[in-house]
């Protein structure tokens, strides 16, 4: 067998997570996902938001003549924006138009980083709503949903490895089953998004170029690909016993930061 065809071997398991996963978020979309309304909650005081006049349970129709749906498309259009912004809500029943401009404003990101943000001092009310999709859209949920939870995760791996994100964010088995007890109190639909995220963490995590996983026997193989020769046994076992102790040692501090946390 020659390493090409040993590496599309390798890669079989990987993708079969990101599959599945691609196949989780196809049947969330086909319930009908739970989404953030843009409505507003609390606002700041003195901040553009309540300088224009803005006020809670207000909903967000539009902003520069570009409807909105989504708390996400409303925040997404803010942070990007340029100079002042015309916003169309609803109030009371009634349509209004406030004019305002963003501040720029230190924040933490989903990483727990500190970044700087535009945004206009406001939080969400809470307020969700079933998002109706096409199968056109369904299609396009699933594949999104699964190339954002892979793109966050090697992002976090890279943070984690170059010490931008601190080593007690890691978790292990212990947050894993906490998780999956409260998304199982949340219902069914929660089960199935952490379950979708766990399967592209698997992906992920197989491809790692670590000798024990599917990533490492990649790297052998590319080796072979490159050189025409395959790597020394003696070479390969050292570097799979030193995968192992790695792995290893990540479980243990992911089990010590969880245990950590419950006693904090």
């Amino acid at each position: 067998m020659t390493p090409i065809q040993k590496i599309f071997i390798l890669l079989a398991g990987p993708l079969a997570n990101f599959v599945l996963a691609f196949f989780l978020y196809f049947a969330i979309a086909l319930g009908g996902p739970n989404i953030l309304s843009p409505v507003i909650g609390d606002v700041l005081k003195d901040s553009p938001a309540q300088l224009a006049g803005l006020k809670k349970n207000d909903v967000v129709l539009a902003i520069n003549d570009q409807d909105i749906t989504t708390w996400k498309e409303m925040a997404e259009l803010i942070s990007s924006s340029q100079g002042s912004l015309s916003l169309k809500i609803k109030r009371d029943g009634f349509i209004e138009f406030k004019t305002l401009t963003p501040h720029v404003e230190k924040t933490t990101n989903m990483f727990n980083e500190v970044i700087q943000k535009k945004m206009i001092g406001i939080s969400s009310a809470g307020v969700f709503h079933k998002l109706e999709l096409t199968p056109y859209q369904t299609l396009s949920y699933a594949t999104q949903q699964t190339v954002f939870a892979s793109s966050m995760i090697f992002t976090g791996l890279k943070k984690l490895v170059f010490g931008e994100v601190p080593a007690k964010e890691l978790g292990g088995v212990i947050s894993i089953v906490k998780l999956t007890s409260d998304a199982t109190d949340a219902g069914w639909m929660s089960v199935l998004f952490f379950a979708a995220l766990i399967s592209v963490n698997l992906g992920v995590l197989n491809l790692l170029p670590i000798p024990a996983l599917d990533g490492g026997h990649i790297m052998f193989n590319l080796y072979e690909l490159v050189f025409k020769k395959e790597a020394s046994e003696a070479v390969v076992v050292k570097l799979t016993i030193a995968g192992w102790v790695l792995l290893f040692g990540l479980m243990g501090l992911g089990l010590f930061n969880d245990i950590n946390r419950l006693m904090g």
